[in-house]
């Protein structure tokens, strides 16, 4: 199993929320585990509630959102996981950076729970990747989360940050690298 802690850092910290984005994520054979934690005085942003009926839907970085870029390596293809408090979810595939943009369509869920309390929001994803990776592939991964405030305003969190903008889908971003082990 190839695992790895993360910890997530604000775009701009003067237009963050005083909170912590840390968590783990985990390859072996076809499974692909993640765990956001979102942790502080969460009352400073604004959290979707979780739906009873889950769907695919766009646009769900324009509120607080943890996302997940998957990237085969030493290629350009990769993969955008959206993962929303309120349990809605997408997942987009390019060829190159911001390239070819598709819905991909082999990934019909993702099983995702959420436990929030005051202090502390985790949403854990456990994935199969057989129908996109083969569990062969070695993989460089971009984990990033955008946060909203009260005030409506988005902080955009990742490993690191680039660019002079915040931009998840930079090449450089992709620092975790999970590898197969035999």
């Amino acid at each position: 199993m190839s695992r790895s802690n993360f910890s997530l850092i604000p775009f701009n910290r003067k237009t963050s929320p005083e909170i912590e984005i840390k968590g783990f994520i985990a390859h072996q054979g076809d499974r692909l585990t993640i765990q956001y934690q979102l942790i502080g005085d969460l009352y400073q942003i604004l959290i979707p509630s979780p739906q009873q009926l889950p769907t695919r839907q766009y646009d769900l970085w324009e509120h607080t959102c943890c996302e997940l870029f998957l990237r085969l390596k030493n290629t350009t293809k990769y993969w955008e996981f959206n993962l929303s408090p309120a349990l809605h979810w997408n997942v987009f595939k390019f060829t190159d950076y911001r390239h070819n943009i598709a819905e991909e369509t082999a990934i019909k869920s993702l099983p995702f729970d959420i436990f929030q309390t005051s202090e502390l929001l985790e949403i854990d994803l456990d994935l199969d990747l057989s129908p996109i990776i083969n569990q062969e592939q070695d993989l460089d991964v971009a984990i990033t989360a955008v946060v909203e405030n009260q005030e409506r305003e988005l902080s955009y969190w990742a490993l690191t940050h680039p660019t002079i903008e915040a931009d998840f889908h930079h090449q450089a971003s992709f620092t975790v690298n999970l590898s197969t082990v035999s």
